[in-house]
């Protein structure tokens, strides 16, 4: 039976996650992992020394108080987090799904994906987290860090879920791409969707010299395609295709072939990841 993981916090964006894992697990049984993970303070919260500045006495009863807060916060944010999942649990059961278990997980988030992602068919998360600077328009530092260690295709939930019927698979010929076009090939949620795969660059680059294979599996499958050549830069190219033929998903590879993937995520998905207001699936 096929396995997602998914990743919520409390966040707006835990809703949003819960409706895309419903919509992923749409054409049959899956076994849903629903986790929420407490992560250890921030060094913002670790106190000053004040070894210095208070007698003993003083001190000893301060670091006393301060370790029950430690205490409190921590209960708190234990008892949030499982009404957090309960919550969330509730939702996919209401939207149809079976098999959901929760788990409420201290520790780092990364390690938790390693501990459990060796089943798993598809990562869920949301665009970003509880603490997120929507005016930056940063990306979350936990999805950043899970699509840098994991090798499962990972769903970018976007800040709200609305029905999919129009995807678009960004084409460059790499090994993302092939993993991506495989993906959907084998997965009849994908396969009654309208596709459209653009290839962003001049006629004769590798996305041109690759797709006849990628055209094999989709036809093989019967999977209603288009395709689209557009010169120009692939964060224009992708971001104007989205938006002026009202895309609902964006599936595309988390790094194209530049030598910087070994130091940051791809700088096009990156961008894509900002600045699209629809979901985006992942691959490596």
């Amino acid at each position: 039976m096929p396995k997602m993981l998914a990743f919520i916090d409390g966040s707006i964006y835990s809703e949003s996650v819960c409706d895309h894992v419903i919509w992923a697990a749409s054409e049959g049984q899956s076994e849903i992992s629903l986790f929420n993970i407490i992560e250890g303070p921030s060094s913002t919260d670790t106190p000053s020394n004040l070894s210095g500045n208070l007698g003993a006495e003083a001190r000893n009863s301060l670091l006393n108080e301060l370790s029950e807060l430690d205490q409190k916060r921590s209960k708190l944010a234990q008892k949030k987090g499982r009404l957090t999942l309960d919550s969330a649990k509730e939702r996919l059961l209401s939207g149809g799904l079976v098999h959901v278990e929760t788990h409420l997980r201290t520790g780092d988030f990364v390690d938790t994906v390693s501990e459990f992602q060796n089943n798993a068919n598809l990562i869920i998360i949301g665009k970003r987290g509880e603490a997120a600077d929507f005016a930056k328009l940063h990306i979350g530092s936990n999805l950043e860090r899970l699509i840098r260690s994991t090798n499962k295709p990972v769903l970018v939930a976007a800040r709200s879920f609305k029905p999919i019927d129009r995807i678009l698979v960004a084409f460059d010929g790499g090994g993302s791409s092939f993993g991506a076009i495989e993906y959907l090939s084998s997965n009849k949620l994908y396969q009654h969707l309208e596709c459209h795969i653009v290839i962003a660059g001049r006629e004769g680059s590798r996305g041109h010299k690759k797709l006849k294979n990628a055209e094999t599996l989709l036809k093989k499958v019967g999977i209603s395609y288009q395709v689209f050549y557009e010169r120009g830069e692939p964060e224009k190219v992708i971001s104007n295709h989205v938006e002026n033929e009202n895309i609902d998903l964006l599936v595309m590879g988390a790094y194209g072939h530049s030598r910087i993937r070994n130091l940051i995520i791809g700088s096009t998905t990156t961008q894509m990841i900002r600045s699209c207001r629809v979901p985006v699936l992942l691959f490596r």
